[in-house]
């Protein structure tokens, strides 16, 4: 290589361009982390939690993900990083629901109409008020 072709010191080549898959086609660990933008080492994690998740492992232990493991990937990123679930919640909603079933628990919640939430709120203040009156009557005796 001659040392117009090097880069000046400290500065690494852009990476080559990588084609467009076509949607059907298996991705690689590394694809679906930079598409996803979760660490490869959290992927491989997720495998040991979630069953569901089998990427195909070739020779040398290279996994390939089929379009149905990165839809499960997305998912579980979905509940565990937007919705606020733990590790342990997506697993039972995985488990209890099934795969179709967790999309339709990542659609936020429907907003409970505002009398019910005043409702619940005034039951609520009466109930710490009766526990503020006995406990003052406690302190009395």
């Amino acid at each position: 290589m001659s040392d117009a072709a090097l880069p000046p010191s400290g500065m690494l080549p852009p990476p080559p361009h990588r084609a467009r898959k076509a949607p059907s086609a298996f991705r690689t660990i590394s694809e679906v982390a930079d598409d996803l933008h979760i660490p490869q080492h959290v992927l491989r994690f997720w495998e040991t939690k979630f069953p569901q998740l089998k990427p195909l492992k070739r020779g040398g232990g290279r996994r390939y993900y089929r379009p149905e493991d990165i839809a499960l990937l997305r998912r579980v990123s979905d509940l565990l990083y937007t919705q606020g679930y733990t590790i342990k919640g997506v697993q039972r909603l995985l488990r209890e629901g099934g795969l179709d079933e967790a999309a339709a628990f990542s659609a936020p919640p429907a907003a409970e109409p505002p009398e019910t939430g005043v409702a619940a709120l005034r039951a609520i203040l009466e109930e710490l008020e009766d526990i503020s009156a006995s406990l003052h009557d406690l302190l009395e005796d």
